[in-house]
């Protein structure tokens, strides 16, 4: 099967600060490809400089066998793009804005008519299509947005964060939308932090955080290359950081326990992996009680995204967006006392 986007060796900055260190993968044609991290880890950076929009320090990207460097113009032509952020003109109708969009593609006013209803319909926009944007929801504009972007049917439909601030109800007709694009032989490449998504709908998923891509294959692929099954556990409400320690070593004696990853982000806590077994669990507690130490809270899970993540950075895709959003306060308020 082709390639229809390759991204190789990509590499941006933003001043002295790192966007995108040496990101590597190809989406297959026909295929919905997931760039999975938190927010800040380069996702948006990397699809910014597939869609032409930001242009990268070094690397080489394609679109559909076109070179997005060497040939702008026809790459733009093979993809579209659905940015994270929604900004429609709030004094047209959503018929007007979809009209501007034909326009802007040069689609013959017939070709474009016949479009707009068959997209208007299938993304339940009809009873909307002619009211002004302005009083659109959340739901409805990312649906208007989905539409647009595909009124000269790309070839490869980049959507960054599609359904983020989206009521459930309208998550999931985006997702059965998504579903009957692939399975009409369109190429899908999505960014999202949420778990969820990545999991129910792409064919494979690269996970990125700082830059980088730690983690590549299919979902099943990823949470099966760290074996067994999880238990999470917390001693205390307060675990101090020599508890933790102390615990892991007590656990790591017992012949099923393969892994302990502790989550310093999540009050200490401690991960581990074991081997799969009905019994693993009282187990763990008894060897607990036999040392003396308490249990404020455990769970037994088969492993899921957030554990490939967890595993190959030590904290979870939730402790990485809170340190994200805290470092972004920090400089708000840095900024602000600055000015003051």
């Amino acid at each position: 099967m082709a390639a229809a986007v390759i991204v190789k060796n990509l590499r941006k900055s933003y001043g002295s600060s790192i966007a995108v260190q040496d990101v590597s993968f190809e989406v297959q044609a026909g295929e919905i490809f997931g760039l999975l991290g938190p927010n800040g880890a380069g996702k948006t950076t990397t699809i910014r400089c597939l869609c032409t929009l930001t242009k990268p320090d070094e690397g080489e990207l394609e679109v559909a066998g076109v070179s997005v460097l060497k040939d702008p113009r026809s790459a733009r032509s093979k993809l579209g793009y659905i940015a994270q952020e929604v900004a429609p003109d709030k004094v047209l109708t959503g018929r007007e804005m979809m009209n501007l969009q034909a326009a802007i593609y040069h689609l013959p006013k017939a070709v474009a008519n016949q479009r707009i209803e068959f997209l208007t319909s299938i993304l339940g926009l009809t009873e909307h299509i002619n009211k002004k944007t302005g009083g659109y929801s959340g739901g409805l504009l990312r649906r208007l947005d989905l539409a647009a972007g595909l009124l000269h049917q790309p070839e490869v439909l980049i959507l960054d964060e599609p359904t983020v601030g989206l009521d459930i109800e309208s998550r999931v007709v985006v997702w059965d939308f998504l579903r009957q694009l692939k399975s009409t032989g369109t190429t899908i490449l999505l960014t999202s932090h949420y778990l969820e998504e990545v999991d129910a709908l792409a064919d494979r998923v690269g996970i990125i955080d700082a830059g980088k891509v730690i983690a590549m294959g299919t979902p099943s692929e990823l949470k099966d290359r760290l074996g067994g099954e999880r238990i999470t556990l917390r001693i205390r409400e307060f675990t101090t950081s020599a508890e933790a320690d102390s615990t892991k070593d007590l656990l790591m004696k017992l012949p099923f326990v393969q892994d302990a990853i502790i989550n310093a982000n999540q009050g200490n806590s401690l991960n581990l992996v074991v081997q799969a077994s009905d019994d693993a669990l009282s187990k763990v507690q008894a060897a607990l009680k036999s040392a003396g130490l308490p249990v404020f809270g455990i769970a037994q899970s088969r492993p899921s995204l957030d554990d490939v993540y967890l595993a190959a950075t030590g904290k979870t895709l939730m402790d990485a967006e809170m340190a994200t959003a805290g470092s972004r306060n920090l400089k708000a308020e840095k900024k602000q006392s600055m000015k003051n």
